[in-house]
């Protein structure tokens, strides 16, 4: 199991510091461009991150099932062949799609608006759409590389690239914002339609990150290379069916959130009208972009386990290890829940604070916020069951579920927005989630026969846990309020430490008191923790 926590610890940590920066640079940005042109941001980012999933095709992730399943084999020659030919077809994939997004931005500007739209124009959208779609180009061809390094379970590249690549973005992004406003005196709306160029500037750096990981592995992949077994001589029109057959599956996987998003964007603006529903603010940019922010700061733990969990279970499953498997498993969905939902439960209950601080007092913000952040374990969720599925060779059913659940979210989604506004879409989001996720552990279940009476009672435990820190939690914050309120930005974030704290305290005494962070989390925190008598 060291492999799957070290190789989750180190994409987590990366995906940790990105989704940090991730929020953190919203404050400036927010502060600049105003509440009524932030949500412009998302009219762009959503239609490209689908683009870009289906620019990469799922191919980071297949190629890392495909190069570690003949690394497992000892055959290191057939997933160096295949790198030689994926990295050139990323190439061609990601200006193809550089030429579809832009050549389709004033389209899908014309779809995502109603008619009476006051706050966007069909320009502005589609603008902010082509200068986003200059970042196809080049991160397709990043993401394989990453893929490849995935394969022989070295995360390291992944990680400080997407870190690089987040940190490059952010630069460009808030100095050219500011430079638009500050020093030529241009409109905030033009300041995002520049700001969003950043995603490609920042592949730029995550690309010459990998270049440096790859000059220092070289060596030793070349070594490898030298005594890989005789080739399996797959030829490259089999290696791209088999990719293609791991792929699809997998551009699900990666577009789930966007998808659903999607949704909301096609559908929210012209339900709330036909609902006759007044739209003093952008409900949408809070719910698809201020609150998202924040929502999927739990996630990143999920995204760093399906990069892990991935390589792995195929590593055990093509040699017909099943009990690794099952262990696998059950560490994976104890770990999950472990650690997202006092996550969840801390942020829903500080939800007033937290858009204080990364943004404003906004009494409609928040409320979005708190009832958006539960959300937040089935986005988690679901990326590791498909995962598992993805794994055990079963991944015509993440495209099958996922499906039903994005039909079921398109189905009720304006009628639901109609009569609950946001929470409708909110609500629409939880059906379609929860129905995909139960319907991958049915298969994960009858195909691994996967049954297990310990994981039921650790769940049940971690539950009773955070019930006891909610409480913890909810009477730190009456009390505190009869000493500190939220009169600006500095008190907020104290009141988010000190009842942070408390519920971290909590939480982290009653989980090493009953020996569940010392059975999760392995011999290493055992032996830091008998210091402190645990």
């Amino acid at each position: 199991m060291s492999s799957l926590i070290k190789g989750t610890a180190i994409l987590t940590l990366g995906l940790f510091l990105s989704k940090v920066l991730g929020v953190i640079y919203i404050i400036p940005f927010y502060s600049m461009v105003g509440e009524d042109n932030i949500g412009l941001y998302q009219y762009a980012y959503i239609p490209y991150n689908l683009m870009l999933a289906l620019a990469i095709s799922g191919a980071p992730i297949a190629f890392s099932k495909f190069t570690a399943k003949y690394n497992s084999l000892g055959d290191y020659e057939t997933g160096r062949r295949l790198l030689r030919s994926g990295l050139l077809t990323m190439m061609v994939t990601g200006f193809v799609s550089f030429l579809a997004l832009y050549l389709l931005a004033e389209p899908l500007a014309r779809i995502t608006i109603s008619e009476d739209e006051v706050i966007y124009s069909v320009g502005d959208i589609a603008d902010a759409i082509r200068w986003v779609s200059f970042a196809l180009i080049v991160v397709p061809f990043m993401s394989l590389w990453r893929g490849f390094f995935q394969g022989y379970n070295y995360m390291m590249p992944t990680a400080v690239s997407q870190l690089i690549e987040q940190i490059v973005r952010i630069i460009f992004l808030l100095g050219g914002a500011f430079a638009v406003i500050y020093l030529f005196d241009g409109t905030p709306k033009t300041a995002i339609q520049f700001a969003v160029l950043s995603a490609a500037v920042g592949a730029l750096g995550g690309l010459i990150t990998l270049y440096y990981f790859w000059r220092k592995k070289k060596p030793e992949y070349n070594q490898l290379l030298a005594t890989s077994v005789e080739s399996y001589d797959v030829r490259l029109r089999d290696m791209y069916r088999e990719i293609l057959l791991y792929a699809v599956p997998v551009i699900f996987l990666g577009i789930a959130n966007p998808l659903f998003q999607f949704v909301d964007l096609m559908t929210f603006n012209r339900a709330m009208a036909a609902g006759n529903n007044i739209m003093e603010t952008d409900l949408l940019g809070i719910l698809n972009l201020t609150a998202h922010k924040l929502v999927m700061i739990p996630v990143m733990l999920a995204t760093g386990f399906s990069m892990a969990l991935i390589p792995l279970i195929t590593k055990h499953f093509t040699r017909n290890e099943h009990l690794q498997v099952t262990k696998t498993l059950d560490q994976s969905f104890q770990l999950i829940l472990f650690l997202t939902l006092p996550a969840v439960i801390g942020m829903t209950m500080l939800s007033d604070e937290l858009y204080h601080v990364f943004y404003e007092v906004s009494e409609t913000g928040s409320e979005i916020l708190a009832h958006y952040l539960p959300v937040a374990i089935l986005f988690a969720a679901f990326p590791v069951t498909a995962s598992i599925l993805q794994g055990i060779n079963k991944q015509k059913w993440i495209v099958i579920n996922l499906l039903i659940g994005l039909g079921l979210k398109a189905l009720l989604n304006t009628p639901l927005i109609m009569w609950f506004k946001t929470d409708g879409a909110i609500a629409a989001t939880i059906i379609g989630y929860v129905v995909a996720i139960t319907m991958n552990m049915i298969i994960i279940s009858r195909a691994m026969n996967y049954r297990s009476k310990m994981v039921f009672r650790r769940i049940l435990l971690i539950l009773i846990l955070n019930a006891i820190m909610a409480f913890a939690v909810y009477f730190a914050m009456n009390g505190l309020d009869y000493i500190i309120g939220m009169d600006n930005k500095f008190l907020s974030i104290i009141r988010i430490v000190l009842i942070g704290g408390v519920g971290a305290a909590v939480y982290g005494y009653l989980s090493l008191k009953t020996g569940l962070a010392q059975k999760l989390l392995g011999a290493k925190i055992t032996r830091f923790t008998k210091r402190f008598g645990f």
